[in-house]
């Protein structure tokens, strides 16, 4: 199931674009972390330079946009969420929810400025979708 709606958020109110997957939650939240990985999913990401692979609270870096590089830092992350500032400002939240045994929900939390973003953020759903359910699981 895939929604898009207004929820509040530990950043206040927010633009949540979501879905619901057949993969368990450990594994989206793996896929996510992983700078490496950014550009698999992310429409608008063509590279990625960071501090570390998998993010931390402090990680660091840019990211390759089209047409430009783009500093961002990472300002949270807890077991299964984290925040971002690029170019100094706010970006989207990324979450996974667990929904028990092999489901859960991937949602990206918009400031609500970015509203027309949103499209942007159903194809990395789709991507993420499509990652997670050809991969084989890890063992």
């Amino acid at each position: 199931m895939t929604r898009v709606r207004t929820a509040t958020t530990p950043d206040g109110r927010r633009l949540e674009v979501s879905h619901v997957l057949s993969v368990p939650a450990a594994e989206a939240w793996d896929l996510l972390v992983d700078t490496t990985r950014w550009p698999e999913w992310s429409p608008l990401v063509n590279g990625v330079e960071a501090t570390d692979r998998r993010l931390r609270p402090d990680t660091r870096g840019r990211i390759r946009v089209p047409g430009a590089w783009v500093p961002f830092q990472i300002t949270s992350r807890t077991e299964r969420r984290w925040t971002w500032r690029v170019t100094g400002i706010p970006a989207a939240g990324h979450r996974v929810d667990d929904l028990g045994e092999r489901r859960c929900r991937i949602a990206f939390e918009l400031p609500v400025h970015a509203a027309g973003s949103v499209p942007v953020y159903l194809r990395a759903l789709e991507n993420l979708e499509t990652l997670l359910e050809s991969d084989p699981p890890a063992e």
